[in-house]
């Protein structure tokens, strides 16, 4: 079998009525294009499973899953299974439209890009519970990541393979796939695409996410700048409070010779706080630093990724 020049990874959760129309306008705005499609069955409750198998045509891999486990995983599924010089992703809810895929993807490879990122330029969603909190979310991701994308919410992207399957999904960090593959050393642009209004099915989402993305964007920065050293971030805080402590203790020291009766004090209470709590994140980073150096030993990982080797004649 031929290695496919674009692999469509479609999440999928029950999704019935719009499985049809979905798998059609795919595969009509595919024809030119040697691909394969891989949709993910995420447990759905209705007849997705059904619908796909009545519809697939040869070059569709449908993957079920026993339960459901959410978008990043079935994401991090489809990746995996990709085989696909590049591997396209979009969501099964019919508001993505497929016919942006071969511009993006000819961006991608005209202008040797690593990844092509979709922007909904005209997005048909409600604005209270949607758009709003979404434009809150992605001003604070682009000004705390530095990866300067205008619409993190759209998952209608083109990726390189080699980008996309080294990026380490997990939990739910689908939201944050730009700035995993910027620390694969990614070269990035975006683009507007279309978007349409949900016809079939419910949204699976709501306000209820917003604190979520912000517990994930934690992660995300400690990611970016402390994954590999975090003694840099734990040891600054750690000896920062230890010597916060220390200067209290030593005020309080002073005081006693002085005569003065310190104890019962808030700030005794206070000063051993600063000095345990010192103390305990000192710890913290030296532990962290063993779990970081076996998780690349162990597995003899790399701290840094190679892109190419030229070999001179």
């Amino acid at each position: 079998m031929t290695k496919p020049l674009i692999s469509v990874v479609i999440t999928v959760y029950n999704e019935e009525e719009n499985i049809k129309p979905l798998l059609d306008a795919t595969y009509d705005a595919l024809k030119e294009i040697d691909y394969e499609v891989i949709l993910i069955e995420d447990g759905s409750t209705d007849k997705t499973v059904a619908e796909v198998k009545k519809y697939a045509n040869s070059r569709t891999k449908l993957i079920i899953f026993n339960k459901n486990y959410g978008q990043t995983t079935a994401l991090a599924a489809g990746i995996d299974m990709a085989a696909g010089e590049y591997i396209a992703t979009m969501d099964g809810d019919l508001q993505n439209d497929p016919t942006d895929i071969p511009g993006m993807l000819k961006k991608a490879i005209d202008e040797d890009w690593d990844v092509v990122a979709g922007r909904r330029a005209n997005r048909k969603d409600g604005f209270v519970l949607r758009k709003f909190p979404s434009k809150i979310a992605n001003y604070i991701i682009r000004h705390t990541t530095k990866v300067y994308l205008k619409d993190y919410g759209c998952s209608l992207r083109v990726y390189r393979a080699h980008i996309a399957q080294n990026m380490g999904l997990y939990g739910e960090l689908h939201r944050f796939i730009p700035v995993l593959a910027k620390q694969e050393g990614a070269s990035m642009t975006e683009v507007d695409v279309k978007h349409h209004p949900r016809i079939h099915g419910t949204s699976k989402y709501g306000l209820s996410r917003t604190f979520k993305v912000m517990a994930d964007l934690i992660l995300m920065l400690f990611f970016q700048k402390y994954f590999q050293r975090p003694i840099h971030i734990f040891g600054t805080m750690g000896l920062l409070s230890f010597f916060i402590g220390v200067l209290i203790n030593i005020y309080l020291l002073i005081v006693k010779l002085m005569g003065e009766n310190i104890w019962g004090r808030p700030i005794l209470l206070l000063g051993f706080i600063f000095l345990l709590g010192g103390i305990q994140l000192i710890t913290t980073g030296i532990i962290a630093e063993i779990i970081i150096r076996t998780y690349f030993e162990s597995q003899d990982k790399k701290t840094y990724k190679i892109k190419s080797i030229y070999q001179g004649e």
